[in-house]
């Protein structure tokens, strides 16, 4: 009768755990009747899978398979999703324009801190985040592109490097001189903010709030 022996390492691109050096091997022994297996530690950002398989049999033989395969492990967590709407006073096509001017959204989004539209690429521009929040300065940025939009009807972008994240701003019609409008934003929560991932979304959805309330006032003096 035989028996296998698993020994996985599996590595990471998150540091969650000190390196060993090199001169160091991890062992694991299983059972009295298994063999110890030891490999070295591999750097976490090789991303790589080792299973090794021991099989023993009565007559003390013994076949060893290795598997070298490549598992992607995220960064980062979950996506998250934060939607938030408010009427507004101003026409659809008021708020519809006044939200298209993406340099102009650090002026009432609370976290926004900087938008610059790539001069020769204007359906590109790179986004700055800071804000004090959770006990620490949280600062990041991304390139984002804006996807074809439908007027009066919906903004929607998504990035391209940096911060993970996509959305979508729709408006719908209230009468001559008012509008919904409805912002919805995704992102991928990064590991500096895991440990307060809970409390993002909430923490989050007020801030777009707010920002949808200074976009209420700041559209009626738009021109």
């Amino acid at each position: 009768m035989s028996s296998t022996t698993v020994v996985g390492s599996i590595s990471t691109t998150a540091a969650l755990t000190p390196l060993l050096p090199s001169s160091r091997t991890s062992r694991s022994t299983f059972g009295a009747n298994s063999t110890s297996t030891s490999f070295p530690a591999t750097p976490l950002s090789s991303n790589l899978l080792f299973f090794k398989l021991n099989h023993t049999s009565s007559s003390s033989s013994k076949r060893t398979s290795t598997f070298h395969g490549f598992k992607r492990f995220s960064p980062v967590m979950e996506w998250q999703d934060c939607t938030v709407k408010m009427e507004i006073d101003v026409p659809i096509s008021v708020a519809y324009t006044c939200y298209s001017d993406r340099e102009a959204i650090p002026n009432w989004m609370p976290f926004i801190s900087s938008v610059k539209i790539l001069p020769d690429k204007p359906d590109l521009s790179r986004w700055s985040l800071k804000y004090k929040a959770f006990g620490r300065d949280i600062e990041f940025s991304w390139l984002a592109r804006n996807m074809q939009p439908i007027p009066n009807q919906k903004i929607h972008w998504r990035s391209m490097e940096g911060l993970p994240n996509r959305g979508a701003v729709r408006f719908y019609p209230k009468g001559p001189s008012s509008c919904v409008v409805e912002l919805t934003v995704s992102y991928e929560v990064p590991q500096l903010l895991a440990p307060v991932a809970s409390a993002l979304q909430p923490f989050l959805e007020g801030l777009l709030q707010r920002g949808l309330e200074r976009f209420a006032k700041f559209a009626k003096s738009y021109t």
